[in-house]
């Protein structure tokens, strides 16, 4: 009992419990991330059939491997898709940033180069390939069971400082920019928070539930059809666009009255 009393009173006894404390914590949490990365892929792979998994794999060889590789690991001109999920290639597939249409700070939105049916089939093979965030149910994606007050608050705290606190959206660095919200389909944002495109964190589940990310869509989907009670949103872009608008009108005012002014003494 002494000998293990004056163990406990051992200077490096603090420093040897902290490093078993991070290492237990460090464990569980890879653990938890794990269990849910595994069912999240069991999930998606079990969603799709072995004639999606094949036609996809046809479609990406065809349209993506020259970047992606023929086995989907990456290559120079881009990255591997092991892992990458269902969910990832509905976003960048479904909403036409992939193919890009040429190299840039970002992959530019544009019109959709394949229709749903072939996006779902490349998202069942790139889904095959390993665990990743798949594409979520409908009940999330559902807007009348979402809390959009919630919602807003959640967005506020996560999203608006980039997107703008209006979901306007705004610049970043090295000429990358986030984009506006408006209009962006529901399936969109969701696998958008799940994936994190181009400088966008990764939301997974244990950052913010599912539940909670219907709640953000939900208050987005209203935020569209409220009213500007102030008059012009100009743009939605706060106190810049406003100065700048005073400014103009003020400085205008001014170089008018002046000019009225010494007209009228001559």
């Amino acid at each position: 009992m002494k000998a293990l009393t004056q163990k406990r009173r051992h200077p490096f006894a603090f420093v040897a419990l902290l490093l078993l404390g991070l290492l237990l914590s460090g464990g569980l949490y890879a653990a938890a991330t794990t269990v849910n990365q595994a069912q999240a892929s069991n999930g998606a792979a079990e969603a799709y059939s072995a004639e999606q998994v094949e036609e996809g794999e046809r479609l990406f060889v065809a349209n993506c491997a020259t970047c992606h590789g023929m086995d989907a690991e990456g290559s120079d001109a881009g990255p591997s898709l092991v892992g990458a999920g269902a969910a990832s290639v509905e976003f960048q597939v479904g909403t036409g940033r992939m193919p890009m249409q040429m190299q840039g700070p970002q992959a530019q939105q544009k019109p959709p180069q394949f229709n749903d049916e072939q996006t779902t089939m490349m998202a069942a093979y790139v889904a095959s390939l390993g665990a990743g965030p798949a594409v979520p149910d409908d009940e999330y994606l559902d807007v009348d069971q979402g809390d959009a007050a919630r919602g807003g608050e959640l967005f506020r705290n996560n999203c608006a400082m980039c997107h703008n606190a209006a979901a306007a959206g705004g610049a970043l660095t090295e000429g990358k920019y986030a984009p506006s919200l408006d209009g962006v389909d529901e399936v969109d944002i969701y696998t958008a928070m799940t994936t994190g495109p181009q400088n966008m964190p990764v939301f997974n589940d244990a950052n913010i539930p599912p539940e909670d990310k219907r709640d953000i869509i939900a208050y987005l989907k209203n935020d569209q059809f409220q009213a500007n009670p102030g008059g012009f949103s100009l743009g939605s872009l706060g106190p810049v666009s406003e100065g700048l608008l005073i400014w103009t009108l003020g400085l205008a005012l001014l170089i008018g009255s002046m000019v009225w002014l010494t007209s009228r003494s001559s």
